[in-house]
């Protein structure tokens, strides 16, 4: 594959590329809404990725080729604030995130070089796998090893986000980003969003991760993203009445919401019991990771797809299938939705030496109840960006 990539590149831009970069995927084992409210996650880098072949260019401009998509464009970069092409044409939506990253860099006062970059990716799109994330993070790491820079992955990460954010257009957190950029082979990690100090745990050993496409696109539309995140901020106003010094649903404890819980409006209330109690599943299971207990995190991301579908209403009917399909497939540990809902992926802890019968059974199940295929991945926790030899 490598050499017909290389033949592929030569022909594309007249000489090889100098270096091979790749930036993962993410998956996110629990802790799902709760990077706005500043609370504490558990993503892993997966190994599915983004490669990326570049090479310094003298004429300070970003060629890229995608190859999934067979397109090309270059832009210049000393005018990515007009976001078009060398003829004045308005960027295509793929070439805004490899764009971004050199605006954002330029914004972090680097100065990036001119790249000719391929590149081109096995993280599904649209799934809720940070396929854009990657995208990002990759080029971050192209221009910090072709210049020599010396960032830091966290910092690449920032970088990525500041990038989706301003350039792109979307309002996410750093989640995404960090995990493609820091992810530890073998190791979930736990990110604590609001001072962006992070640790790892090792997954259980003889266990897989598995993610089951449930083939229904994310619509998660602005209106109903916004709403929920609306409806935490006013949770933690009326709060504050009760309890003057919290900043955010990360300050609240359990048993103190549950407390102040009647004095909520009932909408309002849902949203942040969901966000106070996921912050919470989030601490306990990363403490499960630690001392080797598959059994209680599995009960932990069950519990969490119920609060998703049932207090955060992010769910759908294929997403909800899929999980309480596998309570009765044998060898699986927990299920639950990944990312922000409305379609897309489950995430699975299942026994490895399981999973292929867990994946036929699940595919057969979710055929049989819905009439629809579903794509499922086998993956591992992968380290972040890096260069390939």
């Amino acid at each position: 594959m490598v050499n017909d990539i290389l033949t592929i590149y030569l022909n594309k831009f007249g000489h090889s590329p100098s270096l091979h970069m790749r930036a993962p995927g993410r998956v996110n084992l629990l802790g799902e809404h709760v990077d706005y409210n500043q609370g504490v996650v558990l993503p892993m880098a997966i190994d599915r990725q983004v490669d990326l072949f570049a090479a310094p260019n003298t004429n300070n401009t970003l060629n890229l080729y995608a190859l999934d998509l067979d397109q090309s464009v270059s832009i210049r970069l000393d005018r990515l604030s007009q976001k078009t092409n060398l003829s004045g044409e308005p960027l295509d939506s793929w070439a805004l995130y490899p764009a971004g990253i050199a605006w954002a860099l330029q914004e972090n006062n680097f100065t990036p070089s001119g790249i000719d970059v391929l590149y081109y990716s096995n993280v599904p799109i649209g799934a809720g796998l940070s396929s854009s994330a990657a995208v990002e993070v990759g080029f971050a790491g192209i221009w910090n090893q072709l210049n020599d820079w010396e960032i830091e992955n966290l910092q690449l990460a920032q970088i990525a986000q500041k990038a989706e954010n301003d350039y792109v257009g979307v309002n996410c957190g750093l989640m995404d980003q960090f995990a493609s950029a820091c992810g530890v082979a073998g190791h979930a990690l736990y990110f604590d969003t609001r001072n962006l100090s992070w640790e790892t745990a090792p997954l259980p050993p003889e266990t897989v991760v598995v993610i089951a496409d449930s083939g229904i696109r994310r619509e998660l539309s602005d209106s109903a993203y916004n709403e929920r995140r609306a409806s935490c901020e006013q949770a933690v106003k009326l709060l504050q009445q009760y309890m003057p010094d919290i900043k955010s649903l990360r300050d609240v404890e359990t048993t103190e919401f549950m407390a102040y819980k009647p004095y909520l409006p009932e909408l309002v209330s849902r949203r942040a019991e969901h966000v106070v109690k996921e912050i919470a599943r989030v601490k306990s299971a990363y403490n499960a990771l630690l001392r080797n207990d598959p059994a209680i995190f599995g009960a932990l991301m069950y519990a969490g797809h119920a609060s998703l579908r049932d207090l955060y209403e992010v769910s759908t009917p294929e997403l909800d299938t899929l999980v309480e399909l596998t309570r009765h497939i044998p060898g699986c540990y927990g299920a639950r939705l990944t990312g922000a809902g409305f379609g897309g992926c489950t995430v699975n802890l299942v026994e490895q030496k399981q999973a292929e019968v867990f994946i036929q059974s699940l595919q057969a199940g979710y055929l049989q109840k819905t009439g629809l295929q579903c794509q499922v991945y086998i993956c591992h926790a992968s380290q972040g960006v890096s260069v390939c030899n």
